[in-house]
């Protein structure tokens, strides 16, 4: 089975994303293992993610996302903004008005400005949990916060790693994200399960962050935090008996290239 699939990324978080809207191929086929090696960075095509547009019949299109490992993970806030541009590019969704797609977390809305940056509306988060000085929050996807001095040279793999695998963390996995403040302004490094590893970038991660930022570090309600791969801003739009409602993601999504892969190659 051949695949065609283009490349996007979202500050370096990048994605193989597949058009099966109309059942062009037979997903089936696309098992955990393959989706595995097609992430797969010195042997497949190499990507932190997979995603494949479905059919959805109340919405413009239905989100499947699945982890560099192969399985099925809960929302990417980059994956979604980059399947939003990709969407736009094939003519499934207008560019120039709102779109409304499905992901495993629920109904999502984006628009694309004129600077061709994706502002995706994340899921509403109940609440913060502090732990110590540490912070516990799903934004989407699970996620834990914690601040750090030098971030430049903070032992992200290692620290990462072994929070993620904690007792209480280790089955499901949490992403943990470091967050430097410098003066108002904010660094964010981020371990992802699923990928085991840094990525360049995590937007339900940031969204974690700026939520964080904003209730116990007074950060306002617009806040750009700089990922290794670039900026992000996140939006608040309403705070309410602890609770975050009408937030939204903004940043670049980014094509890189189109190509073909021959399952029977990976």
């Amino acid at each position: 089975m051949t695949l065609i699939f283009d490349k996007y990324h979202g500050c370096g978080n990048d994605f193989i994303i597949l058009d099966n809207s109309k059942g062009q191929f037979d997903e089936s086929k696309l098992t955990e293992d393959i989706i595995r090696d097609l992430c797969n960075r010195r042997y497949g095509i190499g990507a932190d993610g997979l995603m494949i547009i479905q059919p959805s019949i109340d919405t413009d299109f239905k989100m499947y996302y699945a982890n560099a490992d192969g399985k099925e993970s809960t929302m990417c806030g980059n994956g979604g903004r980059c399947i939003v541009a990709y969407a736009a590019s094939l003519g499934i969704i207008d560019s120039t008005t709102e779109c409304t797609f499905e992901a495993i977390d629920g109904r999502h809305t984006a628009t694309i400005d004129e600077s061709g940056y994706v502002n995706l509306r994340m899921s509403d988060v109940d609440k913060i949990i502090k732990i110590e000085d540490d912070y516990v929050l799903d934004t989407g996807s699970p996620h834990y916060v914690t601040i750090v001095e030098g971030i430049e040279d903070y032992p992200v793999y290692a620290k990462g790693r072994a929070i993620r695998n904690m007792p209480s963390y280790h089955q499901a996995g949490i992403n943990v994200n470091f967050v430097e403040i410098n003066d108002g302004n904010y660094r964010i490094r981020t371990y992802e399960r699923g990928v085991e590893a840094e990525t360049e970038a995590c937007g339900t991660g940031v969204t974690a962050a700026a939520l964080v930022l904003n209730t116990y570090f007074n950060a306002g309600s617009s806040i750009s935090i700089l990922t290794n791969g670039g900026l992000l801003t996140v939006k608040i739009g309403t705070v309410k008996e602890g609770s975050y409602h009408d937030i939204l993601l903004c940043g670049p999504a980014t094509y890189v290239y189109s190509g073909s892969v021959e399952l029977s190659d990976v």
